[in-house]
């Protein structure tokens, strides 16, 4: 588990998981999160049990169908619905937010408080559209955020699309991106867009894993890199 490096009270409980360990064979090799990436459905929920166990979770992780959307929900209890959205916020102890990654950013916020925290998953599609402003929205007090694994800028080349869709919002987004030999393609550094979103809703404590999914087979799935791959996981929750 990579435990995030920020100063949050004792009470917020949070980590990234790996593919290390796990039940899951083949292209999922590890503990692959992801129940809908083709991996026999068994082994994700043995791995999903298996993970809960080891971390002392104070129930199992409320999961989510993610689709690249800007819907944050907040939750009071645990389900086992699998719910639409790429955010989840709570104010309420007990209650795990989850967001699956694998080369996305996955984003923790918590006040500093540790009353109120929230887990987001955010592609490029979603940080574009305001996914990250609508996660830090639910929160009554000042936020602190917290960047894990996720991939490297010198692996995440991306087309004038991308590049189009910050600059519009941001003028400024245009530091983010470094031009290659590919003609109309960039390399996108992800971190500094998230941190750009961030700090223009007054948000100036942002913390990195610095870890790239991309280039670390061993511990992260990655599917810019391997296409059919598993998923893993950052959660966080209010403990008692």
């Amino acid at each position: 588990m990579i435990i995030p490096n920020w100063p949050v009270p004792a009470n917020v409980k949070a980590f990234s998981s790996t593919r290390k360990q796990g039940f899951s064979n083949g292209k999922y090799q590890g503990l692959n999160l992801g129940s809908h990436v083709g991996d026999d459905i068994t082994h994700v929920e043995s791995n999903r049990s298996w993970l809960a166990q080891q971390s002392s979770m104070p129930s199992a992780p409320i999961w989510l169908n993610q689709t690249h959307s800007t819907t944050v929900l907040e939750v009071s209890t645990p389900t086992q619905e699998v719910l639409n959205a790429d955010g989840l916020y709570t104010k309420h102890v007990g209650v795990v937010c989850s967001a699956m990654t694998a080369d996305c950013l996955p984003v923790l916020l918590s006040n500093s408080s540790g009353t109120e925290v929230a887990a987001v998953h955010a592609g490029w599609r979603g940080l574009a559209n305001g996914i990250v402003e609508n996660a830090v929205a639910q929160f009554d007090n000042q936020v602190m955020a917290w960047i894990g694994p996720a991939i490297g800028v010198s692996a995440f080349e991306v087309g004038k699309d991308v590049v189009e869709a910050f600059v519009a919002k941001n003028p400024s987004a245009c530091e983010a991106f470094y031009p290659t030999n590919s003609p109309l393609k960039w390399l996108a550094d992800m971190n500094i867009l998230i941190t750009q979103r961030l700090n223009s809703i007054g948000i100036s404590d942002v913390y990195y894993s610095g870890m790239c999914t991309y280039s670390d087979p061993e511990r992260f799935f990655s599917y810019r890199r391997d296409g059919i791959t598993g998923r893993q996981a950052t959660f966080i929750w209010i403990d008692k």
